[in-house]
């Protein structure tokens, strides 16, 4: 058995070198770029997948925040330190445990002209915290009301004690709308035409192409220092690094380990890395008719996965182990379960035996191509290992945009391959989906005790006993397996060597900090 996987091992590898030497066409590509200076104001950027969508509060996506924060500002902003920055805010007051205090920056315009005020902060918060249906709602609830003290003073009201408040405004989906803007021309047109308060704004989008972004000259912060950026969707691996090497573009995403020393020998390209808040995991149904609501078959696939050698054959070992999402550096981490792995395939098919497929039993598992480093063969080497314990997997390879619309319909049949970030920089975002609320027609994770922890941990003001109700719920959740989790990325990017760019953490792309050498 251990021969036939370590073949198809072997096998997937082949094929991954293959992809990554050659352009789409198959020929193989020409390492270009015969100086590495960068003498012109535009900056291209590929990416793993296209934008969702330009509706800040209904997807949960990294990718697509990461072209949406150079266009919009948050009330206040997490420095590279996890340290909170103003942004619109100014300054703020934590008043008593439902209430908080925000002086807002005067002088500030959207795009289109209008002056940003206190109204617009109302707008975007109240909207995402009662509109149940877009995606970040579970992530604003926690807002009863934004009350105007005057054109540029707000007090915020939590509809209980909210420890984690200011990490909430501070990410994904707390970018700020124009009310007048949109309330006056509607949301179809807002889409169409999107407006923010950042440094560069809307040009095109050409969904599963490119987006462009133009400097905006009258931004209330330091002066833009692109003309024009275009964030390109180049979903397959050998493309991307091809279009670096040949000055295509300037930065690539999910570099493979098999280009790596490409792109270093190249004269006009380096690589930069960086640990990430990315956990890769499967997502399984836990109740219903679904062969994965028994507890046993999960743990069979948990065991039957040797996620040590996913990481050494396809990342070079570019990432971490780990049986939690909340990894070191995040509020109410776990490290116990971190840096660990169970792999035992001979106990994983004893439980199933015990589930009573004892002869096998078949499952469908959908993953993204294209949209993590290695997904497509991430999960192509999870089911020759499944198949040595007696899973047969079915793959539903999809594109990001197809992926992200059954996402977000929750419309997954016995599991997915998913990689969440963590922008808040604390267990409540990390553990929020396996709330019974939020886990219902995804996982469908109702485990009382984990319920009462993370109702406990989401109002206590105590740092210490919030923590201590954290990593509890985790040793649960690594024991019920709604969600298995397989190992923490590291990120690595080609950038043109004539540029300076270092990673962040959050996986966030502020191109105003990314300048020529």
């Amino acid at each position: 058995m251990k021969k036939i996987l370590s073949l198809l091992v072997m096998l997937v590898l082949m094929i991954s070198l293959v992809a990554c030497t050659s352009d789409s066409t198959g020929k193989t590509s020409t390492d270009g770029g015969e100086s590495a200076k960068k003498d012109d104001k535009k900056l291209v950027i590929a990416m793993g997948s296209d934008m969702t969508t330009f509706d800040i509060h209904d997807h949960n996506n990294t990718s697509t925040e990461a072209i949406h924060i150079n266009m919009f500002n948050y009330l206040i902003k997490t420095g590279e330190n996890g340290e909170f920055q103003p942004d619109l805010a100014e300054s703020w007051e934590n008043v008593d445990e439902t209430t908080w205090n925000f002086k807002l920056r005067e002088g500030v315009k959207f795009h289109n002209g209008e002056d940003f005020t206190a109204e617009d902060v109302k707008f975007t918060l109240e909207r995402v915290a009662k509109d149940n249906t877009v995606l970040e709602h579970g992530n604003y609830k926690q807002i009863k009301e934004v009350k105007i003290i005057s054109d540029y003073e707000i007090s915020i009201i939590t509809e209980s004690a909210e420890p984690a408040l200011l990490n909430r405004l501070s990410r994904l989906g707390s970018g700020i709308l124009p009310s007048e803007y949109i309330e006056s021309e509607g949301w179809e047109t807002f889409l169409a035409n999107p407006v923010g308060t950042g440094p560069y704004k809307f040009v095109e989008w050409k969904k599963d192409d490119r987006v462009v972004l133009e400097a905006n000259p009258d931004y209330f912060g330091e002066k833009a220092k692109w003309e024009q950026l275009v964030f390109r969707a180049v979903p397959e691996d050998s493309t991307r690094v091809s279009e670096l090497l040949t000055g295509g573009v300037d930065i690539a995403v999910n570099i493979p380990p098999t280009d790596w020393k490409r792109i270093e020998e190249n004269a006009s390209t380096t690589l930069a890395d960086s640990p990430t808040q990315r956990v890769m995991m499967l997502v399984l149904r836990t109740a219903g008719d679904f062969p994965t609501a028994d507890p046993k078959v999960r743990e069979a696939i948990d065991l039957a996965i040797d996620k040590q050698v996913i990481l050494d054959n396809l990342m070079e070992g570019s990432g971490t182990v780990t049986r939690t999402r909340v990894t070191p550096g995040n509020t109410g981490a776990n490290e116990d379960l971190y840096g660990t792995s169970l792999y035992d395939p001979e106990k994983a098919k004893d439980l199933l035996k015990e589930a009573g497929y004892e002869n096998g039993l078949q499952l469908t598992l959908s993953a993204p191509s294209g949209r993590y480093l290695k997904d497509k063969e991430s999960v192509e080497l999870m089911q020759a290992m499944l198949a040595e314990v007696g899973i047969e997997v079915k793959l539903d390879l999809l594109e990001w945009s197809s992926f992200s619309e059954k996402y977000a319909s929750k419309s997954f049949s016995d599991m997915f391959l998913i990689g969440y970030g963590n922008s808040m920089f604390d267990a409540a975002l990390a553990l929020d989906r396996l709330s019974k609320g939020q886990a219902a027609g995804e996982t469908d994770y109702d485990n009382p005790r984990v319920e009462e922890l993370l109702l406990g941990a989401m109002s206590n003001m105590n740092p210490e006993e919030r923590a201590e109700q954290y990593k509890e719920a985790q040793v649960l959740i690594a024991e019920d397996r709604p969600q298995i989790y397989l190992y923490q990325l590291d990120s690595i990017y080609g950038v043109n060597e004539g540029l300076s760019f270092q990673p962040r953490l959050d996986e966030m792309i502020f191109v105003d900090d990314i300048t020529v050498k």
